[in-house]
């Protein structure tokens, strides 16, 4: 078992080895693919200060990459250099996602997953002054009458909007989804009332949900969030749903094993730091650990099942949307 000293040494001498010396190459670059502001990029930022702490011996930044929902970044990381100045802060199912619609069969092999720390779980959301029952409440309106249930949702594409999706194939209905520029613009149409309800991550209605501006019609998950007990899972309602933004750290795929080693020691002591904990509590995430082959393994069959789901439901037209 790797030591963290151990480890910490063995990054120090890497960065040696790569023709920086430990002294001067202390700096190392995080891509997030979200716009500063935004819900994704404020976690991000929280958790660069906790990494820079796991590792000492190395401060990490923050460089935000928006574009091609999320590709841009990934695309980043894919060709960044494997020095070990580089690595990116990373969304399932977000990367397969973009491997599906853009056809970029490459992309993946490219990448290497080294942990996720973090999980999120989609919320179904109504506004609290004409609140609906359930997510079985909006799937039988909107069996009678689709135009008069809108659903919004992030932009096509998002984790959220997938999983809007499987739940349409689930309820063997056509739901009106309304998809908006970001999930910011989604919230306040379902608190404005423009929306009937809204599938968003529970980090962006967490706020909402606290200060009762929206109501929990549940989460796709498959036991309730201890952050928010009183919330209920799709399950309970006969909706057998699961969906969940996991997020984490990966690395260029030929990155060497001496940086490796000591990032993913850095990454396992995170998931368990109760301040971390309380951190991701706070913007509504929970933490978890999700090490290197299982979250390939998790990565890889959210591929198979959105290339399924492509074929019946394409998400953005064929020319990249």
């Amino acid at each position: 078992m790797i030591s963290r000293r151990h480890a910490l040494a063995g990054l120090t001498a890497a960065l040696s080895v790569a023709g920086m010396p430990a002294s001067a190459a202390r700096r190392v670059t995080m891509l997030v693919g979200a716009t500063d502001g935004s819900s994704a990029d404020a976690i991000a930022r929280a958790f660069a200060p906790f990494l820079t702490r796991a590792l000492k011996s190395v401060e990490v930044g923050v460089r935000n990459l928006p574009g091609q929902a999320g590709l841009t970044a990934l695309t980043a990381l894919a060709d960044a250099p494997a020095s070990g100045a580089t690595i990116g802060w990373v969304a399932t199912p977000t990367l397969p996602a973009r491997v599906v619609d853009r056809g970029i069969e490459t992309l993946m092999p490219r990448i290497r997953l080294i942990g996720a720390v973090l999980r999120e779980p989609i919320a179904f959301v109504s506004a609290a002054a004409t609140p609906l029952v359930s997510v079985q409440d909006l799937i039988q309106r909107a069996a009678q009458d689709a135009d008069a249930i809108p659903l919004g949702t992030p932009p096509a594409g998002s984790p959220p909007h997938l999983a809007t999706l499987r739940l349409q194939v689930l309820a063997q209905t056509r739901l009106n989804i309304v998809t908006f520029p970001s999930a910011a613009a989604a919230r306040q149409a379902v608190i404005a009332g423009n929306v009937s309800a809204a599938a968003l991550g529970l980090s962006d209605v967490i706020g909402a949900l606290r200060d009762d501006k929206l109501v929990g019609l549940g989460i796709a998950a498959r036991s309730r969030a201890g952050i928010l007990p009183n919330l209920p899972v799709l399950n309970e309602a006969g909706v057998p749903l699961s969906a969940a933004i996991r997020r984490g750290v990966a690395v260029p795929s030929d990155l060497p094993e001496e940086f490796v080693a000591p990032l993913t020691a850095a990454l396992r002591a995170i998931a368990t730091d109760s301040a971390f904990k309380a951190t991701a509590d706070a913007a509504g995430y929970l933490t978890t650990w999700i090490d290197a082959p299982a979250w390939a393994a998790q990565a890889e069959a959210e591929r198979q099942s959105l290339a399924k789901l492509w074929e019946t439901e394409p998400w953005i037209n064929a020319s990249g949307g």
